[in-house]
Protein backbone atom coordinates (compact mmCIF):
# COMPACT_ATOMS: atom_id res chain seq x y z
CA UNK A 1 0.00 0.00 0.00
CA UNK A 2 2.79 2.42 0.86
CA UNK A 3 4.34 2.19 -2.62
CA UNK A 4 1.00 2.88 -4.27
CA UNK A 5 0.46 5.87 -2.03
CA UNK A 6 3.91 7.24 -2.87
CA UNK A 7 3.03 7.12 -6.59
CA UNK A 8 -0.49 8.41 -6.10
CA UNK A 9 0.22 11.53 -4.05
CA UNK A 10 3.87 12.43 -4.56
CA UNK A 11 4.68 16.10 -5.04
CA UNK A 12 6.25 17.27 -8.27
CA UNK A 13 8.61 19.44 -6.22
CA UNK A 14 9.42 16.78 -3.59
CA UNK A 15 8.11 18.97 -0.76
CA UNK A 16 8.05 16.94 2.48
CA UNK A 17 4.53 15.91 3.58
CA UNK A 18 4.97 17.81 6.84
CA UNK A 19 5.28 21.02 4.79
CA UNK A 20 2.38 20.23 2.46
CA UNK A 21 -1.18 21.31 3.27
CA UNK A 22 -4.08 19.33 1.85
CA UNK A 23 -7.75 20.24 2.05
CA UNK A 24 -9.76 17.01 2.10
CA UNK A 25 -13.32 17.23 0.78
CA UNK A 26 -15.30 15.37 3.45
CA UNK A 27 -18.73 13.85 2.95
CA UNK A 28 -19.11 11.67 6.01
CA UNK A 29 -18.72 8.60 3.81
CA UNK A 30 -16.10 5.88 3.74
CA UNK A 31 -14.22 7.05 0.63
CA UNK A 32 -13.40 10.60 1.72
CA UNK A 33 -12.70 9.39 5.25
CA UNK A 34 -10.14 6.85 4.05
CA UNK A 35 -8.60 9.47 1.76
CA UNK A 36 -8.11 11.67 4.83
CA UNK A 37 -6.71 8.78 6.88
CA UNK A 38 -4.16 7.80 4.23
CA UNK A 39 -2.97 11.37 3.85
CA UNK A 40 -2.64 12.07 7.58
CA UNK A 41 -0.70 8.82 8.02
CA UNK A 42 1.77 10.03 5.41
CA UNK A 43 2.30 13.16 7.46
CA UNK A 44 0.41 15.65 5.31
CA UNK A 45 -1.13 18.62 7.09
CA UNK A 46 -4.81 17.97 6.40
CA UNK A 47 -7.86 20.18 6.79
CA UNK A 48 -11.30 18.63 6.48
CA UNK A 49 -13.90 20.70 4.62
CA UNK A 50 -17.51 19.72 4.04
CA UNK A 51 -19.93 21.61 1.83
CA UNK A 52 -23.52 22.23 2.82
CA UNK A 53 -25.49 21.87 -0.41
CA UNK A 54 -28.99 22.90 -1.42
CA UNK A 55 -31.97 20.60 -1.15
CA UNK A 56 -35.71 21.23 -1.22
CA UNK A 57 -35.67 23.15 2.05
CA UNK A 58 -35.42 26.92 1.98
CA UNK A 59 -31.90 28.33 1.79
CA UNK A 60 -30.57 29.00 5.28
CA UNK A 61 -32.94 26.63 7.08
CA UNK A 62 -30.61 23.64 7.11
CA UNK A 63 -30.05 21.43 4.12
CA UNK A 64 -32.02 18.27 3.50
CA UNK A 65 -29.39 17.26 0.93
CA UNK A 66 -28.41 13.62 1.45
CA UNK A 67 -24.74 14.43 0.84
CA UNK A 68 -24.63 16.75 3.83
CA UNK A 69 -27.50 15.98 6.19
CA UNK A 70 -26.90 16.28 9.92
CA UNK A 71 -25.86 12.63 10.25
CA UNK A 72 -23.28 13.00 7.49
CA UNK A 73 -21.93 16.21 9.02
CA UNK A 74 -21.55 14.50 12.39
CA UNK A 75 -19.86 11.46 10.79
CA UNK A 76 -17.37 13.70 8.97
CA UNK A 77 -16.67 15.66 12.15
CA UNK A 78 -16.04 12.46 14.14
CA UNK A 79 -13.59 11.19 11.51
CA UNK A 80 -11.76 14.52 11.47
CA UNK A 81 -11.53 14.51 15.27
CA UNK A 82 -10.16 10.96 15.26
CA UNK A 83 -7.52 11.90 12.71
CA UNK A 84 -6.62 15.14 14.49
CA UNK A 85 -7.72 17.34 11.58
CA UNK A 86 -9.38 20.74 11.72
CA UNK A 87 -12.89 20.52 10.27
CA UNK A 88 -14.95 23.23 8.58
CA UNK A 89 -18.51 23.20 7.25
CA UNK A 90 -19.03 25.79 4.52
CA UNK A 91 -22.34 26.90 3.03
CA UNK A 92 -22.49 26.36 -0.72
CA UNK A 93 -26.28 26.15 -1.03
CA UNK A 94 -26.77 29.16 -3.27
CA UNK A 95 -24.08 28.40 -5.92
CA UNK A 96 -25.11 24.73 -5.89
CA UNK A 97 -28.73 25.68 -6.55
CA UNK A 98 -27.77 28.07 -9.34
CA UNK A 99 -25.07 25.99 -11.04
CA UNK A 100 -26.37 22.45 -10.53
CA UNK A 101 -30.06 22.27 -9.60
CA UNK A 102 -31.26 25.06 -11.88
CA UNK A 103 -29.30 23.59 -14.80
CA UNK A 104 -30.85 20.19 -14.04
CA UNK A 105 -34.34 21.71 -14.15
CA UNK A 106 -33.59 23.73 -17.30
CA UNK A 107 -32.07 20.71 -19.03
CA UNK A 108 -35.11 18.52 -18.50
CA UNK A 109 -37.36 21.42 -19.51
CA UNK A 110 -35.43 21.61 -22.80
CA UNK A 111 -35.84 17.90 -23.54
CA UNK A 112 -32.37 16.91 -22.31
CA UNK A 113 -31.22 14.31 -19.80
CA UNK A 114 -28.61 16.19 -17.76
CA UNK A 115 -26.10 14.60 -15.41
CA UNK A 116 -25.97 16.82 -12.28
CA UNK A 117 -22.74 15.18 -11.05
CA UNK A 118 -20.91 16.55 -14.08
CA UNK A 119 -22.23 20.04 -13.32
CA UNK A 120 -21.40 19.71 -9.62
CA UNK A 121 -17.82 18.71 -10.30
CA UNK A 122 -17.39 21.43 -12.91
CA UNK A 123 -18.87 24.32 -10.95
CA UNK A 124 -18.80 23.35 -7.27
CA UNK A 125 -16.23 20.75 -6.24
CA UNK A 126 -13.43 21.65 -8.64
CA UNK A 127 -14.16 25.33 -8.96
CA UNK A 128 -15.77 26.74 -5.82
CA UNK A 129 -14.19 24.25 -3.38
CA UNK A 130 -10.81 24.10 -5.15
CA UNK A 131 -10.56 27.89 -5.07
CA UNK A 132 -11.61 27.86 -1.41
CA UNK A 133 -8.74 25.44 -0.70
CA UNK A 134 -6.33 27.70 -2.57
CA UNK A 135 -7.48 30.69 -0.51
CA UNK A 136 -6.71 28.70 2.62
CA UNK A 137 -3.17 28.32 1.32
CA UNK A 138 -3.50 24.60 0.61
CA UNK A 139 -1.16 22.88 -1.83
CA UNK A 140 -3.75 20.29 -2.86
CA UNK A 141 -7.42 19.41 -2.71
CA UNK A 142 -8.04 15.70 -2.08
CA UNK A 143 -11.32 13.88 -2.68
CA UNK A 144 -12.59 10.32 -2.35
CA UNK A 145 -13.08 9.80 -6.09
CA UNK A 146 -12.13 6.46 -7.62
CA UNK A 147 -9.68 7.76 -10.19
CA UNK A 148 -5.90 7.96 -10.53
CA UNK A 149 -3.38 10.62 -11.44
CA UNK A 150 0.01 10.14 -13.06
CA UNK A 151 2.57 12.95 -13.10
CA UNK A 152 4.65 13.13 -16.27
CA UNK A 153 8.23 14.30 -16.64
CA UNK A 154 7.05 17.43 -18.44
CA UNK A 155 4.94 18.44 -15.43
CA UNK A 156 1.60 17.47 -16.94
CA UNK A 157 -0.81 15.13 -15.17
CA UNK A 158 -2.74 12.28 -16.75
CA UNK A 159 -6.18 11.27 -15.48
CA UNK A 160 -6.73 7.51 -15.36
CA UNK A 161 -9.61 5.25 -14.44
CA UNK A 162 -9.64 3.95 -10.87
CA UNK A 163 -8.29 0.48 -10.16
CA UNK A 164 -11.82 -0.65 -9.21
CA UNK A 165 -13.52 -0.48 -12.61
CA UNK A 166 -16.95 -1.02 -11.04
CA UNK A 167 -16.47 2.13 -8.95
CA UNK A 168 -14.46 4.16 -11.46
CA UNK A 169 -15.49 7.84 -11.42
CA UNK A 170 -13.27 9.27 -14.14
CA UNK A 171 -16.41 9.83 -16.25
CA UNK A 172 -17.56 12.63 -13.93
CA UNK A 173 -14.03 14.08 -13.75
CA UNK A 174 -13.64 14.50 -17.50
CA UNK A 175 -14.10 18.28 -17.31
CA UNK A 176 -10.81 18.70 -15.43
CA UNK A 177 -7.87 20.38 -17.11
CA UNK A 178 -4.21 20.68 -16.19
CA UNK A 179 -4.84 23.76 -14.02
CA UNK A 180 -7.05 21.61 -11.78
CA UNK A 181 -5.34 18.22 -12.06
CA UNK A 182 -2.00 19.57 -10.84
CA UNK A 183 -3.67 20.62 -7.57
CA UNK A 184 -5.65 17.42 -6.91
CA UNK A 185 -5.16 14.12 -5.10
CA UNK A 186 -7.30 10.98 -5.38
CA UNK A 187 -5.85 8.68 -2.69
CA UNK A 188 -8.45 5.88 -2.89
CA UNK A 189 -8.23 5.49 -6.66
CA UNK A 190 -5.51 2.88 -6.25
CA UNK A 191 -7.80 0.55 -4.28
CA UNK A 192 -10.89 -1.59 -4.74
CA UNK A 193 -13.95 -0.53 -2.75
CA UNK A 194 -13.83 -3.50 -0.41
CA UNK A 195 -10.19 -2.76 0.33
CA UNK A 196 -11.14 0.81 1.18
CA UNK A 197 -13.71 -0.51 3.64
CA UNK A 198 -11.08 -2.80 5.19
CA UNK A 199 -8.70 0.15 5.53
CA UNK A 200 -11.44 2.11 7.31
CA UNK A 201 -12.26 -0.79 9.65
CA UNK A 202 -8.60 -1.44 10.47
CA UNK A 203 -8.20 2.18 11.53
CA UNK A 204 -11.33 2.22 13.62
CA UNK A 205 -13.13 4.77 11.48
CA UNK A 206 -16.80 4.77 12.51
CA UNK A 207 -18.11 4.87 8.94
CA UNK A 208 -16.43 1.72 7.55
CA UNK A 209 -19.77 -0.05 6.93
CA UNK A 210 -21.77 3.00 5.86
CA UNK A 211 -23.78 2.50 2.67
CA UNK A 212 -22.96 4.46 -0.47
CA UNK A 213 -25.42 7.12 -1.64
CA UNK A 214 -26.43 6.56 -5.27
CA UNK A 215 -29.44 8.85 -5.71
CA UNK A 216 -29.83 12.50 -6.64
CA UNK A 217 -28.64 14.17 -3.47
CA UNK A 218 -30.97 17.18 -3.68
CA UNK A 219 -34.19 15.21 -4.27
CA UNK A 220 -35.43 14.34 -0.81
CA UNK A 221 -37.65 11.38 -1.79
CA UNK A 222 -35.50 10.09 -4.70
CA UNK A 223 -38.41 10.73 -7.12
CA UNK A 224 -36.95 13.03 -9.76
CA UNK A 225 -40.22 13.08 -11.72
CA UNK A 226 -42.06 14.40 -8.67
CA UNK A 227 -39.25 16.93 -8.18
CA UNK A 228 -39.57 18.13 -11.78
CA UNK A 229 -43.36 18.33 -11.47
CA UNK A 230 -42.83 20.69 -8.52
CA UNK A 231 -39.94 22.73 -9.90
CA UNK A 232 -40.50 22.58 -13.66
CA UNK A 233 -44.27 22.53 -13.78
CA UNK A 234 -44.33 24.75 -16.88
CA UNK A 235 -42.53 22.06 -18.88
CA UNK A 236 -45.04 19.35 -17.97
CA UNK A 237 -47.21 19.95 -21.02
CA UNK A 238 -48.94 16.85 -22.44
CA UNK A 239 -48.35 16.12 -26.09
CA UNK A 240 -48.29 13.47 -28.78
CA UNK A 241 -46.45 10.17 -28.75
CA UNK A 242 -45.46 9.38 -32.34
CA UNK A 243 -43.51 6.54 -33.88
CA UNK A 244 -40.43 7.01 -36.04
CA UNK A 245 -42.68 7.28 -39.13
CA UNK A 246 -44.75 10.08 -37.60
CA UNK A 247 -47.82 8.04 -36.73
CA UNK A 248 -49.60 9.27 -33.59
CA UNK A 249 -49.82 6.44 -31.04
CA UNK A 250 -50.95 8.21 -27.90
CA UNK A 251 -50.35 11.07 -25.48
CA UNK A 252 -47.48 11.74 -23.07
CA UNK A 253 -47.71 13.55 -19.73
CA UNK A 254 -44.82 15.97 -20.27
CA UNK A 255 -41.38 15.39 -21.83
CA UNK A 256 -39.43 15.71 -18.54
CA UNK A 257 -41.10 12.46 -17.44
CA UNK A 258 -39.22 10.45 -20.10
CA UNK A 259 -35.69 9.51 -21.07
CA UNK A 260 -34.17 7.93 -24.16
CA UNK A 261 -34.28 4.14 -23.90
CA UNK A 262 -37.28 4.10 -21.56
CA UNK A 263 -39.75 1.30 -22.19
CA UNK A 264 -42.09 1.19 -19.20
CA UNK A 265 -44.69 3.80 -18.39
CA UNK A 266 -45.41 4.85 -21.98
CA UNK A 267 -49.08 3.88 -21.89
CA UNK A 268 -48.92 2.09 -25.23
CA UNK A 269 -50.54 -1.17 -24.24
CA UNK A 270 -51.98 -1.61 -27.73
CA UNK A 271 -48.56 -1.70 -29.43
CA UNK A 272 -47.85 -4.93 -31.28
CA UNK A 273 -44.14 -4.90 -30.28
CA UNK A 274 -42.16 -3.38 -27.38
CA UNK A 275 -41.66 0.34 -27.91
CA UNK A 276 -38.85 2.50 -26.51
CA UNK A 277 -38.30 6.22 -26.24
CA UNK A 278 -36.06 7.09 -29.18
CA UNK A 279 -35.99 10.89 -28.90
CA UNK A 280 -37.61 13.88 -27.24
CA UNK A 281 -38.60 16.81 -29.48
CA UNK A 282 -39.20 19.91 -27.32
CA UNK A 283 -39.95 22.16 -30.33
CA UNK A 284 -42.98 20.07 -31.28
CA UNK A 285 -43.51 18.67 -27.78
CA UNK A 286 -43.50 15.17 -29.27
CA UNK A 287 -42.20 11.96 -27.74
CA UNK A 288 -40.67 9.77 -30.45
CA UNK A 289 -40.85 6.01 -29.89
CA UNK A 290 -39.74 2.99 -31.85
CA UNK A 291 -38.55 -0.60 -31.65
CA UNK A 292 -35.29 -1.53 -29.93
CA UNK A 293 -33.30 -1.36 -33.16
CA UNK A 294 -34.28 2.31 -33.57
CA UNK A 295 -32.23 3.15 -30.48
CA UNK A 296 -28.97 2.45 -32.30
CA UNK A 297 -27.16 5.56 -33.55
CA UNK A 298 -23.96 5.66 -35.57
CA UNK A 299 -22.86 9.19 -34.66
CA UNK A 300 -23.20 11.98 -32.14
CA UNK A 301 -22.03 15.55 -31.77
CA UNK A 302 -20.58 16.55 -28.39
CA UNK A 303 -20.25 20.22 -27.41
CA UNK A 304 -18.19 22.11 -24.83
CA UNK A 305 -15.52 19.41 -25.00
CA UNK A 306 -12.64 19.61 -22.53
CA UNK A 307 -9.35 17.78 -23.09
CA UNK A 308 -7.60 16.78 -19.87
CA UNK A 309 -4.14 17.19 -21.40
CA UNK A 310 -5.02 20.61 -22.79
CA UNK A 311 -5.09 19.84 -26.52
CA UNK A 312 -7.55 17.84 -28.65
CA UNK A 313 -6.61 14.60 -30.33
CA UNK A 314 -6.19 14.80 -34.09
CA UNK A 315 -9.06 14.26 -36.52
CA UNK A 316 -9.59 10.61 -37.31
CA UNK A 317 -8.19 9.39 -34.01
CA UNK A 318 -9.59 6.00 -32.99
CA UNK A 319 -10.36 5.89 -29.29
CA UNK A 320 -13.35 4.97 -27.10
CA UNK A 321 -16.40 6.98 -26.04
CA UNK A 322 -18.54 6.36 -22.95
CA UNK A 323 -22.02 7.85 -23.23
CA UNK A 324 -23.33 7.17 -19.71
CA UNK A 325 -21.82 7.02 -16.25
CA UNK A 326 -22.48 3.28 -15.93
CA UNK A 327 -22.00 2.53 -19.62
CA UNK A 328 -19.24 0.65 -21.38
CA UNK A 329 -16.67 2.42 -23.57
CA UNK A 330 -17.48 2.08 -27.27
CA UNK A 331 -14.89 2.08 -30.06
CA UNK A 332 -15.18 5.22 -32.15
CA UNK A 333 -13.42 7.68 -34.40
CA UNK A 334 -13.45 11.35 -33.42
CA UNK A 335 -13.30 14.53 -35.47
CA UNK A 336 -12.75 17.73 -33.44
CA UNK A 337 -14.72 20.68 -34.83
CA UNK A 338 -14.39 24.42 -34.51
CA UNK A 339 -15.92 25.92 -31.38
CA UNK A 340 -15.01 23.07 -29.05
CA UNK A 341 -17.34 20.43 -30.49
CA UNK A 342 -16.42 16.89 -31.48
CA UNK A 343 -18.12 14.62 -34.00
CA UNK A 344 -18.05 10.99 -32.89
CA UNK A 345 -18.51 8.07 -35.30
CA UNK A 346 -19.05 4.69 -33.63
CA UNK A 347 -17.61 1.46 -34.94
CA UNK A 348 -21.03 -0.12 -34.28
CA UNK A 349 -24.36 1.62 -33.58
CA UNK A 350 -24.58 2.78 -29.97
CA UNK A 351 -27.84 2.51 -28.02
CA UNK A 352 -29.20 4.96 -25.49
CA UNK A 353 -27.49 8.17 -26.65
CA UNK A 354 -29.18 10.97 -24.71
CA UNK A 355 -28.56 14.67 -25.38
CA UNK A 356 -27.46 16.33 -22.15
CA UNK A 357 -25.47 13.34 -20.91
CA UNK A 358 -21.69 13.29 -21.00
CA UNK A 359 -19.68 11.91 -23.90
CA UNK A 360 -16.36 10.98 -22.31
CA UNK A 361 -13.32 9.89 -24.31
CA UNK A 362 -10.79 7.24 -23.34
CA UNK A 363 -7.68 5.60 -24.68
CA UNK A 364 -7.62 2.46 -22.57
CA UNK A 365 -7.50 3.59 -18.92
CA UNK A 366 -6.56 7.18 -19.81
CA UNK A 367 -9.44 9.66 -19.64
CA UNK A 368 -8.79 12.07 -22.50
CA UNK A 369 -11.66 14.43 -21.70
CA UNK A 370 -15.31 14.85 -22.51
CA UNK A 371 -18.23 17.10 -23.32
CA UNK A 372 -22.02 17.11 -23.42
CA UNK A 373 -23.99 15.19 -26.02
CA UNK A 374 -25.64 17.80 -28.24
CA UNK A 375 -27.07 15.88 -31.20
CA UNK A 376 -27.47 12.33 -32.43
CA UNK A 377 -26.57 11.44 -36.03
CA UNK A 378 -25.42 14.99 -36.88
CA UNK A 379 -24.60 14.20 -40.52
CA UNK A 380 -21.89 12.83 -42.70
CA UNK A 381 -18.27 12.88 -41.60
CA UNK A 382 -15.55 13.55 -44.13
CA UNK A 383 -12.78 10.98 -44.31
CA UNK A 384 -9.55 11.77 -42.49
CA UNK A 385 -6.37 10.05 -41.51
CA UNK A 386 -5.94 8.17 -38.30
CA UNK A 387 -4.38 9.98 -35.39
CA UNK A 388 -0.65 10.39 -35.37
CA UNK A 389 1.42 8.19 -33.05
CA UNK A 390 1.94 11.13 -30.69
CA UNK A 391 -1.79 11.15 -30.01
CA UNK A 392 -1.81 7.58 -28.78
CA UNK A 393 -1.33 6.99 -25.08
CA UNK A 394 1.19 4.51 -23.74
CA UNK A 395 0.49 3.59 -20.13
CA UNK A 396 2.10 0.98 -17.98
Amino acid sequence: MRNMMDESIRSMHDIPPSETTVVVAMSGGVDSSVAAALLTERGYQCIGVMMRLWAEAAIGEGSGNKCCDEESVEDARRVADKLGMPFYLINVERPFKEKVVDLFIEGYSDGLTPNPCLACNRHIRFDYLLNYARRLGADYLATGHYARLRWQEDGNVRLLRGVDIQKDQSYVLSMLGQAELRDLLFPVGEFAKEEVRRIAAARGLPIHSKHDSMDLCFVVDDDYRRFLADWAAGAMTPGEIVDVRGNVLGRHSGLPNYTVGQRRGLGLSGATAPMYVVALEPDSNQLIVGPAEALGRSELLAKNVNWTMGAPVSAGCRIQCQIRYSGQPIDCTVYPQQGGSVRVVFAEPARGISPGQGAVFYDGPHCLGGGLIDKMDPGEVSASSECAPADRVSLN
